[in-house]
């Protein structure tokens, strides 16, 4: 097929790995209806994929992966720099030269008998001066396809580009789905990503975390702007107006449903509105008037199935009606739809397991979906999508918010003192494990802005990074940032705030103190709302003015555990830990005693 760009640098890549890995032919995606149609076709034919009913979820289809092949390898997964030190304590290293040996070694000749896919994708509004190319090669359909939704894939991509050396090479092998050999590398000196022997989604779609965030966490260190593990919630007042809110929070916080949160009722009637600009992923950049905006680079949704349903998340279920893909999920074959625990409670009888397994909901000991299935959903069906989504400029950002699952410390909330103190909460952000995480219950895991598996380069430059961002930004102009916490427990072990749509209520109060409405209290820890600001209308049943009381309390033992465990935590770093951040520790100490 004729070639696409006349770019010389993507050329020469393209030549130096389709030699490398010897396809039998090569296709150049276009990004055309009529292209990716008929690769859908060509999956179906070959059991790639599974067409879902027409009627029921049109262009929808099921996907199974291997069975040793279900999630992100973070084991398997390395930061290739050339020293260990620039990639930092938290990843795994591996010397770029040993690292591009073993893989060309494994990705040698791996594509013969195969298509190679030349996959040109903008994350990002394609030309948006935040946005940046990648280039992905790759010998699976369902990459290509998956990739189709996720990101801007087309020519106008290569017609952007055009002679620039700024793009991200990627190179994605299926091999023979070896566990042993699997490795996703990244080079970000390079601006290169390598993936062998897997074929997950989370694993293969290069443009997610690979290059979203590992690599791109770089290149915003490098070039002064942010890659961030933050959703993008836009709150409309019922005046109209719309404030911004970027949150991080670690696996099983409940990110996705407070980016696509719906209002409770009380304040619907008044005329509230939410708006989701992004469930996962920011670039942040200053603009021209000093204040950081925002996109979400991504052009969809790579959820997790089971929990999703029409309580937890009505729009996330509804952004799956349409032209998505399962992974991993239950097939029922009566109708020729989807399952997954949680769903609903009226499992399929006559069914397929995610392992390709007959498979019956009324009699079944083991789940009929992989806890880790997956849907790949196009953002623009999500009913509460942001009028702002494609936004060039992106959407200006007022508040900054970290969560963690703490059982008693943290309290509902708390506002950072300063832009560094609030670098510092980020920090130390911490989440204590659930029952169905592996291992034991309770124990408290630090993933500073939720950023552990994703930070491209040593966490503490990072941090540095997080100080010197707030630097070139006004005082008056830098987002204030919050820490939220959902999960409060009594002394039975019940949860004491009710979550979900009422988060909002949180929220609110946290956007009236951006805009000097709402007083504080100060405590050791930062401010704090009164009780008496939270809106606690239609939920008073369930949330007592004593409860919000207890779930606002600071208590100084607690807290001087919690700076033993952050001064712990930070000696990872040695004394590459920023000096603001040893002095917020400190003050801390000082002030729980």
């Amino acid at each position: 097929m004729t070639e696409r760009t006349k770019n010389p640098t993507v050329l020469a890549w393209l030549k130096e790995m389709t030699d490398l890995v010897q396809p039998d032919a090569v296709v150049w995606i276009d990004g055309s209806e009529t292209q990716l149609e008929a690769l859908r076709k060509e999956a179906c034919a070959s059991g790639e994929l599974h067409k879902l009913n027409e009627d029921l979820l049109p262009g929808c289809y099921l996907h199974r992966t291997a069975l040793n092949d279900v999630a992100r390898v973070e084991h398997r997964t390395f930061i290739c720099t050339p020293t260990k030190e620039m990639a930092g304590p938290t990843n795994n290293w591996m010397a770029p030269e040993e690292g591009y040996a073993l893989l060309k070694g494994i990705a040698k000749g791996s594509y013969k008998g195969r298509t190679a896919y030349i996959i040109p994708y903008s994350m990002g509004p394609v030309g948006s001066p935040f946005s940046k190319v990648g280039v992905e090669l790759t010998d699976s359909i369902y990459v290509v396809l998956n990739m189709a939704i996720m990101a801007r894939v087309g020519q106008a991509v290569f017609d952007t580009l055009g002679d620039s050396d700024d793009w991200v090479r990627g190179l994605h092998c299926r091999c023979g789905i070896e566990e042993e050999k699997r490795y996703i590398c990244h080079f970000p000196q390079d601006n290169t990503i390598i993936s062998v022997n897997s074929g997950y989604g989370g694993n293969v779609l290069l443009g997610k975390k690979c290059f979203a965030l590992r690599i791109a966490s770089y290149q915003g260190w490098k070039e002064q702007w942010m890659a961030e593990h933050m959703l993008i919630l836009g709150i409309e007042k019922p005046n109209g107006e719309v404030k911004y809110i970027c949150a991080a929070f670690p696996s099983a916080c409940g990110k996705t449903n407070l980016a696509m949160l719906i209002p409770p009722e009380s304040y619907r009637k008044k005329g509230y509105k939410v708006w989701c600009v992004g469930d996962d992923i920011s670039w942040i950049r200053k603009g021209a008037d000093g204040r950081l905006y925002a996109i979400n680079p991504e052009n969809g949704f790579f959820g997790v199935a089971p929990g999703t349903n029409a309580k937890s998340n009505f729009n996330a279920l509804e952004s799956t009606r349409k032209g998505t893909i399962f992974t991993n999920v239950v097939l029922d074959k009566t109708g020729n739809t989807v399952w997954w625990e949680s769903l609903d409670k009226n499992p399929p009888t006559d069914a397929i397991d995610w392992k390709g397994n007959p498979w019956n909901g009324a009699e079944a000991t083991a789940p009929g979906a992989h806890p880790n299935s997956r849907f790949t959903a196009p953002a623009q069906n999500c009913p509460c999508i942001s009028p702002e989504f494609e936004n060039p400029q992106g959407v200006p950002i007022s508040a900054f918010v970290f969560g963690g699952r703490r059982a008693k410390l943290a309290p509902l909330v708390y506002q950072a003192k300063s832009w560094n103190h609030g670098v510092f909460v980020g920090s130390s952000m911490a989440s204590e494990t659930t029952a169905a995480a592996a291992g034991a219950v309770g124990v408290v895991r630090r993933d500073p802005m939720a950023m552990i598996p994703f930070c491209g380069y040593d966490m503490a430059d990072y941090w540095q990074h997080w100080i010197d961002m707030g630097a070139s930004v006004d005082a008056d102009k830098a987002p204030k940032v919050f820490h939220v916490n959902w999960f409060r427990k009594d002394d039975e072990g019940s949860f004491m705030w009710p979550g979900f749509g009422d988060n909002l209520r949180v929220l609110d109060w946290i956007i009236d103190r951006c805009e000097g409405k709402a007083e504080a209290v100060e405590t050791p820890i930062g401010y704090l709302p009164k009780a008496e600001d939270i809106d606690l209308e239609g939920i008073e049943d369930e949330v007592s003015a004593d409860t919000l009381a207890t779930i606002l309390d600071v208590d100084p033992a607690l807290w001087r555990t919690e700076a033993a465990g952050i001064a712990e935590f930070y000696a990872k770093f040695g004394d590459k830990v920023p000096v603001e951040l040893q002095e917020c520790l400190a003050t801390l100490k000082a002030n729980v005693g």
